[in-house]
């Protein structure tokens, strides 16, 4: 009598399916669509608030939320390998980035702030090829460098070919923004892209309650209708919402090839800046960024290696 197996063969096990790179880039825009309005809403809340407490207070309120669902689903927490990046992506996104890009917005315009942020997809290769095990091939880092210099060119002539004080902000809120990008990613590859910045936050908070809540208790009164909007937004859109899809891009598509995505924001806050503000928009930025699509696709067909 032959006897049936009660268990299946390691051959008849299902393979897991890797992700589609196409997930990677729909993910990644869906965030990139959400952070498009962060420097236009840090704008409006800095005009009425100490760009301290904007900076670090959105990253408290949106700790909130993140301690809230952890707790919740009871959320495993990171391991030895996943707590560095954790770590990087709190000092790197958490507080660096909005901390640097809040201090900008003091003297320099949204729009200008936000052309600079077009280099975050090449500080984010730079960080993900020496942290993350990625080697992108010389032919992406061409296109990467080809879509910064347009991006540089574009903040030079709307700037008049001059760079403000602010301008070294943003170039700092740049690497910052680019090192909690990848490190970030590399831990959501195991751990997850939400419970990642749900950790971040989660142990950035306790830092950050101190010096809020003093900053907070100095305000005369409540600032206007559309700051604490432009605040809300910071905090539970920019600050939360947003990175669950961005992470969950970079983890599924690769952290170079998705994060030129980012290309895109400066033209995508330049267009919700005349949507939302009635700010103008003429033929040349339309130009810049048809060419930034030309070079996000270029470096899509480059090939992305990841070191063994």
């Amino acid at each position: 009598m032959r006897r049936t197996a009660l268990y299946p063969s390691p051959q008849a096990a299902p393979v897991a399916s890797r992700p589609s790179p196409w997930e990677g880039y729909g993910y990644g825009l869906l965030g990139v669509l959400v952070f498009s309005l962060t420097l236009p809403m840090t704008r409006l809340a800095v005009a009425e608030l100490p760009p301290l407490l904007v900076g670090l207070g959105r990253a408290l309120l949106a700790a909130v939320p993140a301690l809230a669902l952890l707790w919740l689903t009871r959320s495993r927490r990171p391991d030895r390998r996943e707590w560095p990046g954790v770590i990087l992506a709190a000092l790197g996104i958490v507080v660096g980035w909005p901390l640097a890009s809040t201090l900008a917005m003091q003297t320099v315009a949204s729009s200008h702030g936000a052309v600079f942020n077009g280099l975050l997809p090449l500080s984010t290769a730079v960080f993900a090829a020496w942290r993350s095990g990625e080697r992108p091939s010389p032919a992406f880092w061409g296109w990467a460098m080809v879509g910064a210099a347009l991006v540089c060119a574009f903040a030079l002539r709307e700037g008049q070919g001059a760079l403000a004080m602010g301008d070294f902000w943003l170039l700092l809120a740049v690497l910052l923004g680019g090192m909690g990008y990848a490190e970030g990613a590399r831990a959501s590859r195991t751990l997850g892209g939400w419970r990642t910045i749900c950790w971040a936050l989660a142990i950035s908070a306790p830092v950050l309650a101190v010096p809020v809540g003093w900053m907070a208790s100095r305000q005369a009164g409540w600032p206007a209708v559309d700051v604490i909007w432009a605040c809300a937004y910071l905090a539970f859109g920019s600050m939360f919402l947003g990175f669950f899809a961005w992470y969950r891009g970079l983890a599924a598509g690769g952290i170079a090839r998705v994060g030129q995505i980012q290309l895109l924001q400066p033209f995508l806050t330049v267009l919700a800046a005349a949507l939302f503000f009635g700010e103008a928009v003429d033929l040349t930025t339309f130009l810049f960024a048809l060419a930034v699509i030309v070079v996000i696709a270029g470096g899509r067909r480059a090939i992305v290696g990841v070191k063994k």
